[in-house]
């Protein structure tokens, strides 16, 4: 039996591996990802790698063997996922996986924003397939948010269209840890835990935590959707991808990613990093 990441090259799927390895030996570890070049610091730590393709159903024979205890990280290709996840989850179905996990979003069925809802199909199609579940429901990362201050610090402020809403957001190492626990621990089968910070936040309090870090004045700047859509386009983002981001944050002021119900830091035994820590991060690393 294997524990089997897919996406491990990923920012994600590299931390899990990395949790993996203060648990279980690396042989125990088997690391899928697209890029053989992008394994060769896993291959040299012993973990088992195989190349693997989403978009690529037939690449996925042998991924899986009977009884492996899996980890299914979502694609990041819009409109496509869905195709993709169902595909690994029959590769899992029929290899006779005895754990398939998936890194869905926060609050599952209920969220209404449209980066949920192929999420939301994926969970469907994986209850059906009878393969024994765990729903790591992750909320947002710190690093939606501190990935992009060096923007913020250019443009003097930080901008949205979350409204006052808030966000109970965790730091990916935060959510790579839980999925090692559940994978290498046991009673995880046909679970759901929604994942979350301990803290929920305003974006005001972002910038105020920001302003305070950099002894800057950096305010919050609220825009229309549709002007942050345009914002975005401009500064290079794709159409599709600024106009996911910007629903994503009327979501947040309709106040779906702001549940704290605490399934994080039980899973992981500590309390969730705070926002401030992962702001110092960052700007440690702006500095170097």
């Amino acid at each position: 039996m294997s524990i089997v990441v897919t996406g491990a090259s990923g920012a994600l799927g590299r931390l899990v591996i990395d949790e993996l390895l203060k648990r279980t030996a690396p042989g125990d570890i088997v690391a899928v990802a697209r890029d053989r070049a992008k394994t060769t610091g896993l291959a040299a730590l012993g973990v088992g790698i195989k190349i693997a393709d989403y978009g690529r159903p037939e690449t996925l024979e042998g991924v899986f063997a009977t009884g492996d205890r899996a980890l299914l990280i979502s694609g990041n290709e819009a409109g496509q996922r869905l195709t993709q996840h169902r595909d690994v989850i029959d590769a899992a179905r029929e290899a006779g996986v005895g754990l398939l996990a998936y890194t869905s979003v926060l609050g599952g069925p209920t969220a209404t924003f449209s980066i949920a809802e192929e999420h939301i199909a994926t969970e469907q199609a994986l209850l059906a397939s009878g393969v024994p579940y765990c729903l790591l429901r992750n909320g947002w990362y710190h690093e939606n948010y501190t990935g992009a201050l060096a923007g913020t610090l250019k443009a003097g402020a930080v901008v949205g269209s979350a409204g006052e809403g808030r966000v109970a957001s965790a730091a990916r190492r935060d959510y790579a840890e839980a999925a090692a626990v559940v994978l290498t621990g046991t009673g995880h089968e046909n679970s759901v835990y929604e994942l979350s910070g301990d803290t929920a936040w305003s974006m005001a309090e972002y910038a105020a935590e920001v302003s305070r870090q950099t002894g800057r004045r950096i305010p919050y700047r609220d825009l229309p959707q549709e002007r942050y859509v345009a914002l975005m386009i401009e500064a290079g983002v794709p159409a599709l991808g600024a106009q996911l981001v910007a629903d994503a944050d009327a979501g947040i002021a309709r106040g779906e990613l702001a549940a704290t119900p605490g399934d994080l830091s039980r899973l992981i035994g500590r309390p969730t990093t705070p926002i401030a820590g992962s702001i110092a991060d960052a700007l440690k690393r702006l500095q170097t």
